[in-house]
């Protein structure tokens, strides 16, 4: 029998009086990309960090690779990266690297760095430069970078495209989908729909605390009569 990657099950979060999250019942398989979707303040962000144990909920249950969210083993094969995602800015782009290899214990030879940021479309010159020199863009993409170089089963994006030109969410979606062909398990949050709907095995639309849908894009369309995955959310959010 596989294990399952993330499993929430009947997962309640409230701040104070306000329901954020309501009875939230959610399966990424492995070797699938899942996307969750919803508009702002859908409470996306929340129910990533609950995964992540950054949050406490009230109610349910979240299982990584079968283990209890709240067991620190269950996140030895995930990497996270935040949205708005800005490494110290104290640090070149080789102590960044260094310390987030460091910090999961492991080892990339330079080879595989210099592969990955040209992939991405990064200067090899980037890891001499200043953390606080870099745009926008460059800080995202050198946070995929280190994600996308461990060697992690779940890798958990929030709002990964944030901050990037055309050109790199192209590359961005390439290395993503290399990833799941390597064995590697995807859940990200997007605004971005048509990148959802290329990228994705399976989604979930969160509106108003709840899982309002939950199956592929292709069925999502179906279920709403629609042509493109913008219009079924639309209509699924009214």
């Amino acid at each position: 029998m596989s294990i399952t990657p993330v499993s929430i099950i009947s997962l309640g979060k409230k701040y104070q009086q306000h329901t954020v999250l309501n009875d939230i019942d959610l399966k990424v398989d492995a070797f699938e990309i899942f996307s969750l979707i919803g508009i702002n303040g859908a409470g996306k962000t929340t129910l990533i960090k609950c995964i992540l144990d950054f949050h406490t909920y009230d109610s349910g249950e979240i299982r990584l690779f079968d283990i209890s969210s709240t067991d620190t083993t269950s996140r030895a094969n995930l990497a996270y990266l935040p949205e708005r995602f800005l490494p110290p800015y104290y640090l070149n782009g080789q102590q960044f690297l260094n310390y987030i290899f460091d910090l999961h214990k492991t080892s990339v030879d330079d080879v595989a760095v210099k592969q990955m940021l040209s992939d991405l479309d990064l200067s090899k010159d980037i890891l001499k430069k200043s953390v606080r020199e870099f745009s926008k863009g460059m800080a995202q993409k050198l946070g995929l970078a280190a994600l996308l170089l461990l060697d992690k089963k779940l890798l958990i994006l929030d709002e990964p495209m944030s901050g990037l030109d055309p050109k790199a969410r192209a590359l961005v979606k390439k290395q993503l989908k290399l990833a799941k062909e390597k064995g590697k398990t995807i859940f990200f949050s997007s605004h971005l729909l048509a990148d959802v709907e290329e990228l994705s095995d399976r989604i979930g639309i969160l509106h108003q605390g709840k899982i309002a849908f939950y199956g592929t894009p292709e069925e999502c369309k179906q279920r709403y009569q629609t042509a493109t995955l913008e219009d079924a959310f639309l209509h699924c959010i009214a």
